[in-house]
C-alpha cells in the first residue's frame, strides 16, 4: 500500500503485464502493436483514469523497447567482432567461396540486428513522446475538472435539482444493492456459509487479538533491556506500531474480500468497489496508526511530538475522524460511480464531503490555537513565579513545535480558499484542496517519523557501542570516529531517500508519475562518454568493489602491523616500510578493482603496470606471485577455511589462509604449508565446496547362479537402514558386467558430507557381509590353479 500511495502501483502493473524475457525481435513486434493500439485508443479516452491506463501502457512499451535495445546491442558488438575476425578483403584478390558466403551471411545478420536496434531506439522515442502527450492531456483534464463551476451550495436551485433526481438515484442505488445481495445469496446457497464465516473469523482475529498482541509485544520489547539504547527505542517502537496498525486491518479486509471473490459473492459491477474498500481500509488504518504512534496519549514519555496530554487526546480524536472520513469518502465516491447516479447527485456528494473536510480542519485548527494559548499562559505563570521569588525573571522560551505553526498557517489558508471556492460553486477545487491538506499532513507526519527512525537506526547500527559497530572496528581496523562518520553518512542517505519519497507522495495526487519513471529509466540506461557508458548500477558496483577491497586490505594491513610484524626480528624501519608498501598496494588494488567494475578501459595504465612488473618480477617473482594469489583467494574464495581439498596426492582440511601461503592439516595431523600460487595455478579438488555430498561406492562380484534380485534387495535394505545414507539422491544398484562365470555388481549411495564416506562405507561393509552370509550368498574369490603331480606315474629314466 505504501507503493500504491507513492504512485508505484502503475509501475508494478506495467512490469507485471510486460512480456517476459525472449526474442528481442518478437518483443519489438509486440511493443509496436501495443503502441499502435494505444494511439488508436487515445481518441476515445474521456477520463483521467483511462488516460492513466494508456500512460502506463506507453511506459511499458518504452521499457520493452529499451530492454530489446539492451539485448540487441551485445549481439551487434558480437557480430562486429565475428566480421572483424574474417579481416578485410585484399584488393585484387578473390576470396574463397566458403569464406565469401560466410562473410555475406554475417553481414546480413549484422544488418538485421542493426535495423532492429534502430527500430528499438525509434520505438522507445515514440513511446516516450506518446507518454508525454498523454500526460499533457491528463493535466489539461485535471485543470478542467478543478476549474469546473457548478451552482453554489447556497443556491436553492442546486438542492431543487438534487431533490428532483433523488428518486431516480435511489432506484439506481437500490438496484446496485439488490444485484450485490442477489449475487451473495446465490453464492452462499451454492457454497454454503463456511467460507464467508471462516474469512470473517480470520479477519476479526487479525484485526483484534493479533493486532493488539503484536502492539503489546512491541511495547514490552521496547521497555526491556534487550532493546537498543537511545532514541531508537521510541522511534523503532513508533515504526513497529505504524506497520502493525496499517498492515493487519488492511490484510483483514483483503482476506474478507478474497474469500467473497473466491465463492463468487461479488458481482462484476462491484469489483472496483471491493478493491476501493481494501484501499480505503489501508489508508484509514494508516492514518489512525500514524496518529497513535506519534501522539501516544496514554504514554507521554514515548510521545515523539511536543504536545501536552490534552492536545494529544484531542488530536487523536480528530485523527480518528479523519480516518473515518477518508474511508467513507473513498467508498461514497466509488458507490456513486458504480450506481451511475446523476451528475447533480455527484456534485452534492462532493459538496458534503468537502464541507465535512473543512469542518474537520477548522476543529483541528481550533485545538492547535488552544494549545498555543495554553503554552503561552504556562510560560507567563513561570515568569510571574520567578518575579515573586525575587529572582530576576528570565525570558522563558515558549515551546512551539515548528510543524504546528506550519500546520496552522497552511490550515488557515486552505480553509479560506476552500470556503470561498465552495461558495462560488467550485466544489471540485474545494474538495481537492481539503483532501490534499489532510493528505499533505499525513505525508509530512509519516516523513518526520521515518526521518527520525532513519537517523536513529543508522547512528545506532554504526555506533562503536553497538555489536555491528564493534564488529566493523575489529574486522576492518577502522577507528571509532570513522565508524561514527559512516553512520552519519548512512543516516544522510536514508533521510534523503525518505525526503524524495515524501516529495513523490505529495505530488502523486496532481497527476501520473510515469514521466518521472521514464526519466529514471533513461538515467538507468546510462550516460555515454566517448565509447564508455556509465550506468548507475556500474557506479554502485564500482563503489562497492572499492569499499570491499579497501576494507579487506585495511584489515590485512592492521593485522600485519599490529599482530605479525611486532613478533618478527625486523627493526622499526623495516616494519614501517612493509606496512607502507602494503597500504599502497591495498589502495592501488581497490582503485583498479573499482575502475574495472566501472567499465573504463585502462590500456595505458596496464602498460605502465606491466613495465613496473618486469622490474619486480626478476627479484620477487615467487613472492609477488604468491602475494597476488593470496589476494585472489581472499576475493574469489575458491577455497576457504574448513574446506576439505585434495591437491595432488595430499588431502586435508584448510586451517589458515595467509597472504603468502595456506596451511592444510592432513590425515596424520601434520601441517602441509602450500604456497598460494599452487592453489591458483594447479587443479585442486574441493570436496566440500557448496556443501557437496559424499558418494559411497561398493563393488564386488558373485557367481553366475546367485539370486541377483535378492542380492539387490539386500543392498537397498542395507542402504535404507543406515542413518547416514540420504534418501535423495536414492541409492542405486547396477550390474556392470557378466563375464567368466561371474556377475560384477556396482552400487552407489550418498551421505551428507564427504567426510562421512569412509565410516559409512565401513558400516555398510559389515552389514552387507553379515546379511550375505545369512542369505547364503557367496562372493566370488580369485581363482587359484594348483598343479599336482601323480606319484604313480613317476618312472625312473633308463640309464
Amino acid at each position: 500500500m505504501m507503493c500504491a500511495w507513492l504512485g508505484l502501483a502503475p509501475l508494478a502493473l506495467a512490469q507485471a503485464d510486460a512480456p517476459g524475457e525472449g526474442d528481442p525481435i518478437a518483443q519489438l513486434a509486440q511493443a509496436d502493436r501495443e503502441l499502435k493500439q494505444i494511439q488508436a485508443s487515445l481518441d476515445d479516452a474521456d477520463t483521467r483514469d483511462t488516460l492513466q491506463t494508456l500512460s502506463d501502457r506507453a511506459l511499458a512499451v518504452q521499457r520493452d523497447a529499451d530492454a530489446a535495445r539492451n539485448a540487441l546491442q551485445p549481439q551487434l558488438e558480437q557480430m562486429d567482432a565475428r566480421v572483424a575476425q574474417l579481416g578485410e578483403v585484399v584488393a585484387g584478390t578473390v576470396e574463397p567461396r566458403d569464406i565469401a558466403l560466410q562473410r555475406k551471411a554475417l553481414n546480413q545478420q549484422r544488418s538485421d540486428i542493426a535495423s532492429a536496434l534502430a527500430r528499438a531506439k525509434l520505438l522507445a522515442g515514440d513511446a516516450r513522446q506518446l507518454g508525454a502527450t498523454i500526460e499533457k492531456m491528463r493535466v489539461s483534464q485535471f485543470s478542467e475538472e478543478l476549474a469546473r463551476k457548478v451552482n453554489s451550495p447556497l443556491s436553492p436551485s442546486l438542492w431543487k435539482q438534487f431533490a428532483t433526481h433523488v428518486p431516480a438515484d435511489y432506484r439506481r442505488l437500490l438496484s446496485l444493492y439488490r444485484q450485490g445481495e442477489g449475487t451473495a445469496r446465490k453464492a452462499i446457497a451454492e457454497h454454503g456459509w463456511s467460507a464467508p464465516l471462516t474469512g470473517l473469523a480470520v479477519a476479526l482475529l487479525m484485526l483484534f487479538p493479533l493486532r493488539l498482541w503484536l502492539r503489546a509485544a512491541g511495547r514490552r520489547y521496547a521497555a526491556s533491556e534487550r532493546a537498543p539504547d537511545g532514541r531508537l527505542r521510541r522511534s523503532g517502537l513508533a515504526v513497529w506500531l505504524l506497520a502493525v496498525g496499517t498492515l493487519l486491518p488492511g490484510l483483514a479486509a483483503a482476506v474478507l474480500v478474497a474469500v467473497l471473490q473466491n465463492i463468487g459473492a461479488i458481482p462484476p459491477r462491484l469489483e472496483q468497489l471491493a478493491l476501493h474498500f481494501q484501499v480505503a481500509t489501508f489508508v484509514a488504518a494508516f492514518i489512525s496508526a500514524l496518529s497513535a504512534c506519534l501522539l501516544v496519549p496514554k504514554r507521554p514519555s514515548w510521545r515523539l511530538l511536543t504536545l501536552d496530554d490534552t492536545a494529544a487526546w484531542r488530536l487523536r480524536k480528530y485523527a480518528w475522524c479523519a480516518a473515518g472520513l477518508t474511508f467513507l469518502s473513498i467508498l461514497l465516491v466509488e458507490i456513486n460511480r458504480a450506481s451511475r447516479t446523476s451528475e447533480i447527485t455527484t456534485v452534492a456528494v462532493d459538496g458534503v464531503i468537502a464541507i465535512a473536510y473543512m469542518a474537520l480542519i477548522i476543529a483541528i485548527l481550533v485545538s492547535l490555537a488552544r494549545l498555543h494559548h495554553r503554552q503561552a499562559e504556562e510560560a507567563q505563570v513561570k515568569l510571574d513565579a520567578q518575579a515573586e521569588g525575587g529572582a530576576k525573571p528570565a525570558k522563558a522560551p515558549v515551546r512551539r513545535s515548528g510543524w504546528i505553526i506550519l500546520a496552522r498557517l497552511a490550515g488557515h489558508l486552505v480553509v479560506v480558499a476552500a470556503v470561498v471556492a465552495t461558495l462560488l460553486g467550485y466544489l471540485n477545487f474545494a474538495l481537492f484542496v481539503a483532501q490534499q491538506l489532510v493528505w499533505g499532513a499525513v505525508v509530512l507526519l509519516a516523513a518526520s517519523l521515518l526521518l527520525k527512525f532513519a537517523d536513529d537506526f543508522a547512528t545506532w547500527l554504526l555506533s562503536p557501542a553497538s555489536r555491528a559497530g564493534q564488529g566493523i572496528v575489529l574486522t576492518t581496523g577502522l577507528t571509532e570516529a570513522r565508524v561514527e562518520q559512516a553512520g552519519v553518512l548512512l543516516s544522510a542517505l536514508l533521510r534523503v531517500g525518505v525526503i524524495l519519497l515524501a516529495v513523490l507522495a505529495l505530488t502523486a495526487p496532481f497527476g501520473n508519475l510515469n514521466g518521472f519513471y521514464g526519466a529514471l529509466d533513461s538515467l538507468s540506461n546510462g550516460l555515454t562518454i566517448g565509447s564508455t557508458t556509465l550506468k548507475p548500477s556500474s557506479v554502485l558496483y564500482a563503489v562497492l568493489a572499492f569499499v570491499l577491497v579497501w576494507a579487506v586490505m585495511q584489515a590485512f594491513q592492521n593485522w600485519l602491523t599490529n599482530t605479525y610484524l611486532p613478533k618478527t626480528e625486523l627493526d622499526a624501519g623495516a616494519r614501517n616500510s612493509i606496512s607502507t608498501v602494503t597500504r599502497y598496494l591495498g589502495i592501488i588494488a581497490a582503485v583498479l578493482w573499482g575502475l574495472t567494475a566501472l567499465g573504463i578501459g585502462f590500456e595505458k595504465l596496464a602498460l605502465v603496470v606491466s613495465a613496473l612488473s618486469v622490474g619486480i618480477g626478476f627479484g620477487l617473482q615467487a613472492i609477488t606471485q604468491n602475494f597476488v594469489s593470496g589476494l585472489i583467494l581472499l576475493a574469489e574464495r575458491p577455497v576457504k577455511i574448513g574446506d576439505w581439498i585434495k591437491l595432488g596426492d595430499q588431502e586435508g582440511d584448510i586451517k589458515r589462509i595467509s597472504v603468502r601461503s595456506t596451511e592444510i592439516q592432513v590425515g596424520d595431523k601434520s601441517t602441509l604449508i602450500v604456497p598460494n600460487s599452487e592453489l591458483i595455478t594447479k587443479t585442486i579438488r574441493n570436496m566440500t565446496m557448496g556443501n557437496a555430498q559424499g558418494r559411497i561406492q561398493i563393488q564386488f562380484s558373485v557367481p553366475l547362479n546367485t539370486d541377483v534380485a535378492m542380492l539387490r534387495q539386500i543392498l537397498l535394505d542395507s542402504y535404507a537402514e543406515h542413518p547416514g545414507v540420504l534418501d535423495n539422491p536414492a541409492p542405486s544398484v547396477f550390474i556392470d558386467a557378466i563375464a567368466n562365470g561371474q556377475v560384477a555388481i556396482n552400487s552407489f549411495a550418498f551421505v551428507p558430507s564427504p567426510r562421512a564416506v569412509y565410516g559409512a562405507r565401513s558400516d555398510l561393509y559389515f552389514t552387507v557381509l553379515e546379511k550375505f552370509a545369512a542369505a547364503g550368498i557367496a562372493l566370488s574369490s580369485p581363482t587359484d590353479v594348483h598343479l599336482v603331480r601323480d606319484p604313480g606315474s613317476a618312472q625312473e629314466r633308463p640309464v
